[in-house]
């Protein structure tokens, strides 16, 4: 049986201006199975914010094939690459994107109340109350997020994106606006959804919690030059 969740063939994105094209990825193959925890690396410019957003169907490919379970996403409409993406994937961002007026509880739901088929108030309730319980939150779910620390708010938007039961977590730089403990802190919640069964991919410049990953690709100028696995028991022993 494929398990495969995200199949990109020969994948290219270009930026076209007035007088310049800019490449930003250039032909990249990769396949995401479920269970898989993927670091996508590199330096600066290399194309992984790019890569993730291709990944999130929030850019379209100029070229080459991309599958999210099985279903080829180049030749759907926008709205239903919407559903897609509302029902396959959840989003971390390093800024957390939590809104100040509302609570915990009310941020997490937020997406589900524009899922397709309609979810019914105690369903959107169960599903929240369960995401904040995976992230050691839900005693925070009345509380806005000014009132919590940037650990805490990307503790809730990893509920966030969990709620949605997706078939895999994007996470981009989900320590970059955190200091070391509250980062080393989200790290380890991560790697722990990973051993309960999230499949996650996520872009980071840390070396060091790239090593949390059992897989990890390197981008340079939006090329993929290298593929390997990651030994993870000694990474995790680097960062703990």
């Amino acid at each position: 049986m494929d398990n495969t969740i995200l199949a990109l063939h020969q994948v290219s994105k270009v930026y076209y201006g007035q007088d310049v094209e800019t490449h930003a990825i250039s032909n990249i193959s990769l396949n995401i199975k479920a269970g898989d925890y993927l670091a996508i690396t590199g330096p600066s410019g290399s194309g992984k914010s790019t890569l993730l957003s291709v990944l999130g169907l929030l850019e379209e490919i100029t070229s080459g094939s991309y599958c999210i379970q099985g279903v080829e996403t180049r030749s759907l409409d926008a709205d239903t690459q919407a559903e897609l993406r509302n029902l396959h994937i959840g989003f971390v961002f390093q800024s957390f994107n939590l809104l100040d007026g509302l609570t915990v509880f009310d941020n997490v739901a937020l997406p589900l109340h524009y899922r397709e088929p309609i979810l019914t108030a105690q369903e959107i309730e169960q599903r929240v109350i369960r995401a904040l319980t995976q992230v050691e939150m839900s005693h925070r779910a009345n509380h806005k997020p000014s009132q919590l620390s940037g650990g805490q708010q990307q503790r809730v938007a990893i509920a966030r994106a969990l709620a949605g039961e997706p078939s895999i977590l994007l996470v981009d730089e989900p320590t970059g606006n955190l200091d070391s403990k509250n980062g080393d802190a989200v790290m380890a919640l991560l790697n722990s959804l990973n051993e309960q069964g999230v499949t996650i991919c996520m872009v980071t410049h840390d070396t060091r919690y790239a090593g949390y990953a059992k897989q990890q690709i390197q981008l340079l100028d939006g090329v993929l030059v290298s593929k390997s696995k990651v030994s993870h028991s000694a990474h995790l022993s680097e960062v703990m």
